[in-house]
C-alpha cells in the first residue's frame, strides 16, 4: 500500500507523538483500584467486557502451558499505559488493537504500553502470548491426581492468566483448551465446540453471564461427565474421576433436590447450568467456582465425614451460585455477604435435613463471635490476610460469625420481612456487583424503617451487640457459666482454612453506615456483551 504525503505526515506526526509520550511516561508501577484488603489488585482506567483464553496443555502438570489471553475492554479514561494484574508466567508478545506493544513487569503487573494511547470512550482488544505455570504455591492453577483445575480466590486470577483481578470487574469469558485426546476439559460455562486433529482435542466453552476472575474454572483430567437434568429443564453436569463415577453416584445425585429446595427460599437459579468438580487434590477447602463448584475427593470418600455435613457442604458451594458468583462483592470487605449467606443456608439445610438446629449453632456462634472480632476484626470490615496466605482472610468471623449477622437480622425485622429481602437481593443484584451499603439500603426499605445503627452495630462494632429476642445469650463463657451446647463442627468451616492467628487491632478508622438514601438498582450486564438468557425455573 502506497501513502500519500499527507497521510505519511499525518502517520510520521502520530507516531513522534507516541514516541514523546512514552519518553515522557514514568517507570512502570503496580497500580490497583483501592481495596484496602488487596491495594494493587485490579486496575483503573477500563472495564473489561470480555476475555477470550486459549490454552494448550501437553499432558504434564508439572510443566507451563502456552497460553494467549484476549481482553476486550473500553477505556474509561484516556489509557497511555494499561496495568494488567499478572505474575507467575512469561509474556511473549502484547498487542493492542492488533499494533505490537510494549511492556515490562511491575510487582504483580504487566504494565502496557500502546502504539497510541486509547482513548476515554473507545474499545479496545488487547492480545497477550504468555505461558501460564501451574508450579509453585498461592493458588491458581491445582495439580490434581490426574491434570489440572482451578483454585483463583481470592486474588491468584492473575497467576493463571493476565486480566482485571478483582470482583468488581466482572465480564464475559471463552474458554479454548487444546489437550491430548485421552483427557476431558470442562469449563465455566456451557460447551459450545470440540473438534478433533490427531491426538489432540479443542474444547471451546463460553459463560452467558457476567463473572468474577477469581470464579473461572478449567478442569483438565481423566474425567467423567455425568449429566442429568435439573428443576425447570436446568441441564446439570458433574465432572468427577472417571474411575469413582459408580462410587459418587449416590452423591451427584442430591444435586437436583438441593437446587430446588434453595429456590423454594431464594428463587430461581440464576445461572446457566450447575454441576460439582470433584478433583483428586487435598485443598483445604473447597470452592463456588461459577457454575461448577471445586470439590475435594476426600469429602465424598472418607467415612469419618458424615452425611449430614458433606450435605450441608455440598449447599453451601451452591448457595454461592446466588450470593457471591452472580451476586459479587463491590469489594472484598463485602466478603461477609457471600460467606454469611451461604454459611446462612448451609445451617439452614442442615436443620430441615438432619434436625441440627440453626439456633443452637447460632447460639455458639454467639458465644464466640467476640473471640473471633478480636483476631480478625468484625465482619464488614476485616483484617487484611497475613502477607503471603491471601487465603487466611476466610477466617470464622466470615463464616458463621457473619451468618450470626444475618440471624440477628431476621430477629429484629421478622422471618417473613427477611425472605423477602433475600429474594429481592438476588432478584435486584442478579449478574452485578453489590457492596455492603446496598444491602442495607435494601434491608432498611424491605422493613419500612432505617436499619443504619442495627447495621453499624453489627457490621462494624468490635463487641458483638445484644441479640434480640435473646437477652440472655453471651459473648463468651463466664466462670461457672455452662457451656452452650457445642456445634457439631467447627463453627467458621464450611471452607476449612489454615490456622490463622489473631490479627493486630484495626489501625484504619471503623467504616461507619449513613443514612439510608435510595440507590439505583445494579445495572445487569454490560453494553456490548452477549445478551442474557432468562430461564424459567420451576420448582418454587
Amino acid at each position: 500500500m502506497r501513502l500519500t504525503s499527507r497521510r505519511l505526515r499525518a502517520a510520521l506526526l502520530a507516531a513522534a507523538s507516541a514516541t514523546l509520550v512514552a519518553a515522557t511516561l514514568p517507570a512502570p508501577q503496580p497500580l490497583g483500584i483501592g481495596d484496602p484488603l488487596f491495594p494493587h489488585l485490579g486496575n483503573p482506567g477500563y472495564d473489561v467486557l470480555s476475555y477470550d483464553l486459549d490454552f494448550t496443555y501437553g499432558g504434564d502438570n508439572s510443566k507451563p502451558l502456552d497460553a494467549v489471553t484476549t481482553i476486550d475492554a473500553r477505556a474509561t479514561q484516556r489509557l497511555d499505559r494499561i496495568n494488567l494484574d499478572f505474575t507467575h508466567g512469561k509474556v511473549a508478545s502484547v498487542a493492542v488493537d492488533g499494533r505490537p506493544a510494549r511492556f515490562a513487569t511491575a510487582d504483580e503487573d504487566l504494565v502496557v504500553t500502546p502504539a497510541v494511547p486509547v482513548a476515554e470512550g473507545a474499545r479496545t482488544r488487547i492480545t497477550v502470548h504468555h505461558t501460564s505455570d501451574p508450579g509453585g504455591t498461592g493458588g491458581g492453577w491445582l495439580r490434581t491426581a490426574d491434570g489440572l483445575a482451578m483454585a483463583n480466590q481470592a486474588d491468584a486470577g492473575h497467576r493463571v492468566f493476565p486480566g482485571n483481578d478483582h470482583p468488581a470487574d466482572k465480564a464475559y469469558f471463552t474458554f479454548r483448551v487444546t489437550a491430548p485426546a485421552r483427557l476431558t476439559v470442562v469449563a465455566n460455562g456451557t460447551r459450545v465446540a470440540k473438534s478433533r486433529a490427531g491426538d489432540l482435542a479443542r474444547w471451546t466453552y463460553r459463560t452467558r453471564h457476567p463473572m468474577a476472575t477469581e470464579l473461572a474454572q478449567v478442569s483438565i483430567g481423566d474425567s467423567a461427565v455425568v449429566h442429568r437434568e435439573g428443576p425447570g429443564g436446568l441441564p446439570l453436569r458433574d465432572v468427577v474421576p472417571a474411575a469413582d463415577r459408580t462410587k459418587l453416584e449416590p452423591w451427584l445425585k442430591k444435586t437436583p433436590d438441593q437446587i430446588r429446595w434453595m429456590e423454594r427460599h431464594v428463587g430461581p437459579y440464576p445461572l446457566e447450568t450447575y454441576g460439582v468438580l470433584i478433583a483428586g487434590a487435598e485443598t483445604g477447602f473447597e470452592l463456588e467456582t461459577q457454575t461448577l463448584s471445586l470439590f475435594e475427593r476426600r469429602l465424598f470418600t472418607r467415612t469419618e465425614f458424615p452425611e449430614w455435613y458433606v450435605d450441608s457442604v455440598m449447599v453451601h458451594e451452591l448457595a454461592h451460585q446466588w450470593f457471591g458468583d452472580s451476586v459479587t462483592p463491590h469489594r472484598w470487605s463485602d466478603l461477609w455477604l457471600n460467606e454469611g449467606h451461604a454459611t446462612w443456608y448451609e445451617a439452614l439445610y442442615a436443620q430441615d435435613h438432619a434436625k441440627k438446629s440453626l439456633e443452637t449453632r447460632m447460639r455458639e456462634a454467639y458465644r464466640r463471635s467476640d473471640e473471633w472480632r478480636a483476631a480478625g476484626g468484625p465482619p464488614a470490615a476485616p483484617e487484611p490476610p497475613a502477607p503471603g496466605e491471601q487465603i487466611s482472610l476466610f477466617r470464622p468471623v466470615v463464616y458463621d460469625g457473619s451468618a450470626l449477622v444475618l440471624y440477628a437480622l431476621r430477629q429484629e425485622i421478622g422471618k417473613d420481612a427477611f425472605e423477602r429481602l433475600e429474594r429481592s437481593w438476588v432478584r435486584d443484584h442478579r449478574d452485578a456487583t453489590a457492596s455492603t451499603a446496598d444491602f442495607v439500603a435494601l434491608a432498611s426499605r424491605t422493613a419500612g424503617r432505617d436499619l443504619s445503627a442495627f447495621f453499624q452495630a453489627w457490621l462494624y462494632a468490635k463487641k458483638t451487640p445484644p441479640m434480640p429476642g435473646h437477652a440472655n445469650w453471651s459473648s463468651g463463657t463466664a466462670a461457672g457459666t455452662a457451656k452452650p451446647p457445642k456445634a457439631p463442627r467447627p463453627a467458621g468451616q464450611a471452607k476449612p482454612s489454615p490456622q490463622v492467628k489473631p490479627a493486630k487491632p484495626a489501625t484504619r478508622p471503623v467504616p461507619e453506615v449513613k443514612p439510608v438514601k435510595p440507590v439505583k438498582p445494579a445495572k445487569g450486564g454490560k453494553a456490548g456483551s452477549p445478551p442474557r438468557t432468562h430461564r424459567s425455573v420451576g420448582g418454587l
